[in-house]
């Protein structure tokens, strides 16, 4: 029986301090809660694995938050679940993210035992000052000694989480990151510039209107973050940011990193298949607060009230699930050009003929003519790739693919 393929993404929102820039769904909480959400997600697991018999499983990622927090026996207990509930290939790509300080040569070896085979792991910066402005929890030689665990725990497949445009960073500091970094000698490096999201501390020091806040009551904790954060120093400009992004990618190249999406380099056959399965529309399902679905047509997300998530009964499959929305076919092919674009392999006309029985060109040419002319597109038919002057501004490009309702 050819079965459908699905990817599985694990939401666990505890992280021990919420960092000054995060926008995720996540928070620190009480261990003894800990328990009760894992009980709540893995009865989820089982009210959701009947709707999806006719698939296989290719990929998991759990994610947070930081998964890593959680004892070892509760992680087990979560693999255990999902292998008795759905059918997971033999071959899947299953990937735990991790903090440095986290992760303990018990808990390596528990997820080594239940079929984890690649750890993400959040440095951000090899700089110390740096995480600190980050509001991270952890040094540079924390990490090293996660790193060193790892591998002596037998990982072979890892990724490194970086991070560039640091309030306070320059050229040279992040340079020293890139091979700090890469003498290490990942398979993967996921390098991206920071993002300033609203509702984060950061919003408030460097968005707009900048000093702005509606913080309600606040802890001590909280009130000292806060001061921390309105004292750090500006973010870099715009073009120190592009220099940045430039220069990782021919350091990236120079040690043998393939850029093969906009931020994510790896080694040679060590690509994210997960992620790459968000890039070429490969159907997901969410589980877990707040977690986010693409199946069957639908896009939704389950409930981010924890409160609300933990009273549910989930044996019945699909109750969390909330802002259910049918895909157009117009949907589908402004994400298939927005996500497939970011790839550096592009995107290809024959395929879009193949999955939406239209012309890409017929659908897209004004647009597609109009970028090729402006540099920011290359075409060699059927392939339409960013080029790196469209890289440089891949937001304005993405945009020409909004169509006309």
């Amino acid at each position: 029986m050819n079965k459908r393929e699905l990817e599985l993404y694990i939401h666990i929102p505890f992280c021990a301090r919420k960092c000054a820039y995060c926008d995720f769904l996540s928070f620190a909480a009480p261990e003894r809660v800990y328990r009760d959400y894992m009980d709540k997600l893995m009865e989820e697991i089982c009210g959701q694995g009947p709707n999806f018999q006719e698939y296989r499983v290719s990929t998991i990622f759990v994610g947070g938050g930081t998964p890593s927090l959680l004892p070892a026996d509760l992680i087990m207990e979560l693999f255990a679940t999902l292998h008795e509930n759905f059918d997971i290939s033999l071959d899947a790509e299953i990937t735990m993210e991790a903090n440095p300080g986290t992760l303990t040569m018990e808990k390596l070896e528990v997820y080594r035992q239940s079929g984890v085979n690649r750890l993400s792991i959040g440095l951000q910066s090899a700089d110390d000052k740096e995480l600190k402005y980050l509001g991270r929890i952890h040094s540079y030689d924390s990490f090293l000694k996660s790193y060193q665990r790892a591998r002596q725990a037998g990982f072979q497949n890892i990724n490194i989480d970086l991070m560039s445009a640091l309030p306070g960073q320059d050229v040279h500091s992040w340079k020293n990151t890139l091979k700090k970094v890469m003498m290490l000698r990942p398979e993967h490096i996921s390098a991206y510039s920071l993002i300033i999201e609203e509702g984060t501390l950061f919003y408030e020091r460097f968005g707009e209107p900048q000093g702005s806040c509606a913080c309600g009551a606040q802890t001590a904790a909280e009130v000292a973050a806060r001061a921390a954060v309105m004292t750090l120093p500006d973010l870099p400009d715009e073009d120190t940011d592009r220099e940045m992004y430039h220069l990782t990618r021919e350091m990236m190249a120079a040690h043998g990193y393939e850029r093969y999406e906009i931020s994510n380099y790896a080694k040679k056959g060590y690509e994210c298949r997960h992620n790459t399965g968000y890039w070429t529309g490969v159907e997901y399902l969410g589980l877990g607060l707040g977690a986010s679905s693409y199946t069957y047509g639908y896009r939704y997300h389950n409930t981010e009230d924890l409160q609300e998530y933990l009273s549910l009964n989930l044996y019945e499959g699909g109750a969390a699930a909330r802002d259910i929305e049918e895909l157009t076919l117009e949907d589908k092919m402004e994400e298939f050009m927005f996500v497939g674009l970011r790839m550096m392999k592009g995107v290809s006309g024959s395929e879009f003929l193949d999955r939406f029985g239209q012309n890409m060109w017929n659908v897209y040419g004004d647009a597609l003519k109009k970028l090729e002319k402006q540099g920011l597109i290359e075409v060699e038919a059927p392939v339409v790739r960013l080029t790196e002057l469209g890289i440089d501004v891949s937001n304005v490009v993405l945009s020409e693919f909004l169509l006309d309702r």
